[in-house]
């Protein structure tokens, strides 16, 4: 609890005290309204000011101005009969025991975000004269070389120059378990350092970094408010003007039409008064969307606004890039198709051909052989483009290539039976059958189409750049409902717009990309989500929404979190509403007292409160 916190509990300790004390007395005459003032200020004179200063820059219809008005109403009920000199005390009282509690709440919330993103360095290490300093990390620049121990955060994006280690990326992933890294590996702000000494050259400015994108993203999430939100602040804009001249007309009209009784219409207007004012609403439902943007944070999920939030609670539609988000996005040999020899010796023929090149299908080729190649077993390695290597290997003519750089050699192949790409050998002129090199889908990525299934998505979509057979069989093992292939970045956006017509009125189409190459896309489409976000700046500029890791599980999470946001908010709107017009109704009527008009005011913003709290709480996996 805040210092303001504890000097607003004792305020209304005091007040309490003094309120009881001035109930206990016997004295009924006509002065009896000074032995609740005491109480009355104590707890009071704050809105009493608020509503003088907010009246005096013309912004007159406020909780602070009904209140006020409420209450100094109450006490002036004396002058016309029995003066409800403990009811105003009391509403006065419990309005501020509601404050207090949004406050407590507003601060929870905030300070479960802040634990969780509590990324923001407050040093870096810079070795001078083989002396540690610490110095603020604005003042670093790229290309220096900074020191973190264990234990400490990484307060720089760069590359491990010297040491190995884990790192604690749950901050910013979620994930539980620590990351491995080593010299030449890349290390994000934000990030803890576990176990091991590293020395980090640095690779951006500390503005540029991460770990500030991904602050200034979290800050700045409130200001995108969502279209409930909109409706709220709109609400109480006419809303409140209307209460106070209804219940101005509800303390006039009614004596004078119909003669006399005007204690009892007075304290009926009062009443109105205090179950009119719009707190529930006003508190509860930014509160809510704050508390599902934390809850999210707490999953590595970062929302840009409650206004994107409240979009994917209504997306249908989910349009998937390929290499990447479903699949690993590195090449791996898939498949070892031999002819007239073992697995073992035509995936070695292969990796020893293709030793000298850089190519990705040549690195995929070494990484599934495992050795490092003995010196002069390849020799005269020839690189023929568009086609493959040609080279001397243990002093055999060995060619690796597509099928086109096969025929060329006059050399029958037998047809590929797996999609990918299809690398053949040939040994001294003879064929010696192929590999197939492919892209493997990610280990959660079918999971993760069933989960958005289940979670009402009509239509899921992958679009890729890949070869048709390619596309058609990672989408047939994922189960995926279409897929188009051979697209360029231009033509991915044609699509993504076709599809925006297709889709159903009021509800929305994602996006979920790399957020490298596909900005574009993920700026066209309703929602942009962007896959594998740490460290990649074009992630956090171009999409609404980043995962901070490379689950495409984590969709169905966020949605799941934006539908239960959603659904709190429709649940204290409309139970406020509920509430508040049936209580004003019996006030009215007379059918109500002031006890029942504070429960209807403070009494539903403290429930409301508490079941936007909810959207804080995120099941774990």
């Amino acid at each position: 609890m805040t210092g303001k916190q504890k000097k607003m509990l004792l305020r209304i300790l005091v007040s309490g005290v003094l309120l009881i004390a001035a109930v206990l007395v016997p004295y009924e005459g006509p002065w009896r309204f000074l032995l609740f003032l005491p109480a009355y200020f104590t707890i009071g004179w704050d809105v009493l000011w608020r509503a003088i200063v907010n009246i005096g820059h013309g912004q007159v219809f406020d909780e602070n101005f009904l209140m006020a008005l409420a209450t100094v109403g109450a006490f002036c009920t004396g002058f016309f009969g029995h003066g409800e000199y403990p009811e105003a005390v009391f509403v006065m009282l419990f309005y501020q025991v509601g404050e207090l509690f949004q406050s407590y709440a507003v601060g929870k919330s905030r300070k479960s975000i802040a634990d969780l993103m509590d990324i923001r360095p407050d040093y870096a290490n810079v070795e001078r004269d083989g002396v540690l300093e610490q110095v603020d990390p604005e003042d670093i620049a790229i290309g220096d070389e900074i020191v973190i121990r264990p234990g400490e955060r990484i307060p720089l994006d760069g590359t491990v120059a010297e040491g190995a280690s884990s790192l604690d990326t749950a901050a910013l992933t979620g994930e539980s378990l620590p990351r491995e890294v080593g010299e030449g590996d890349a290390v994000t702000s934000g990030c803890v350092n576990i176990s091991g000494l590293l020395r980090v050259k640095v690779s951006k400015p500390f503005e540029e970094s991460t770990v500030s994108k991904i602050l200034d993203l979290v800050e700045n999430s409130s200001s995108k408010k969502a279209r409930a939100e909109n409706f709220i602040t709109k609400f109480a804009r006419y809303y409140t003007p209307l209460v106070v001249c209804s219940a101005l007309a509800l303390a006039v009209l009614p004596p004078l039409l119909l003669g006399g009784g005007w204690a009892d219409w007075v304290q009926r207007a009062l009443i109105f008064l205090v179950v009119s004012c719009p707190c529930a609403l006003v508190i509860s439902v930014p509160l809510s969307f704050f508390g599902g943007i934390g809850g999210a944070s707490r999953q590595g999920i970062l929302v840009k606004g409650a206004n994107y939030l409240e979009a994917l609670a209504k997306a249908e539609t989910m349009v998937f890039d390929k290499t990447g988000t479903l699949t690993q996005g590195v090449f791996r040999v898939a498949g070892i198709y031999p002819q007239g020899r073992t697995e073992t010796e035509l995936l070695e023929m292969a990796a020893l051909a293709e030793s000298y090149s850089s190519h990705p299908i040549s690195r995929s080729l070494k990484e599934a052989w495992g050795q490092e190649p003995q010196p002069g077993r390849a020799a005269g390695a020839e690189e023929i483009p568009g086609r493959g290597v040609r080279a001397q290997v243990d002093g055999r003519a060995v060619c690796a290539g597509n099928q086109k750089f096969m025929e060329e050699l006059g050399i029958a192949c037998a047809p590929c039976q797996q999609a990918g790409t299809a690398v053949h050998v040939a040994v001294d002129g003879a064929y010696a059958g192929y590999l197939v090199i492919a892209d493997q889908p990610k280990e959660d990525a079918a999971q993760a189409i069933r989960d958005l299934k289940a979670a009402g998505v009509k239509q899921t979509v992958m679009l890729t750049g890949d070869r048709r057979e390619v596309g058609e069989s990672t989408a047939q093992a994922l189960g995926l409902d279409a897929v188009y292939t051979q697209l360029l970045p231009a033509e991915k956006v044609e699509k993504v717009e076709a599809l925006l017509q297709q889709k159903q009125p009021k509800t929305t189409l994602a996006f979920v990309g790399d957020g490298i190459n596909d900005a574009p896309v993920l700026s066209r489409a309703d929602i942009g989500i962007a896959m594998g976000g740490l460290g990649s700046d074009a992630a956090i500029e171009a999409a609404d929404i980043v995962l901070m890791d490379d689950k495409p599980s984590k969709i169905a999470k966020a949605m799941f979190i934006a539908r239960r946001t959603l659904a709190i908010v429709r649940q204290n709107i409309i139970f406020a509403l509920a509430i508040k017009g049936l209580v004003l109704l019996l006030s009215a009527m007379g059918l109500s007292n002031m006890w029942e008009a504070v429960f209807a005011d403070v009494g539903v913003a403290v429930l409301a409160i508490l079941n936007a709290m909810r959207a804080l709480r995120v099941p774990q996996d």
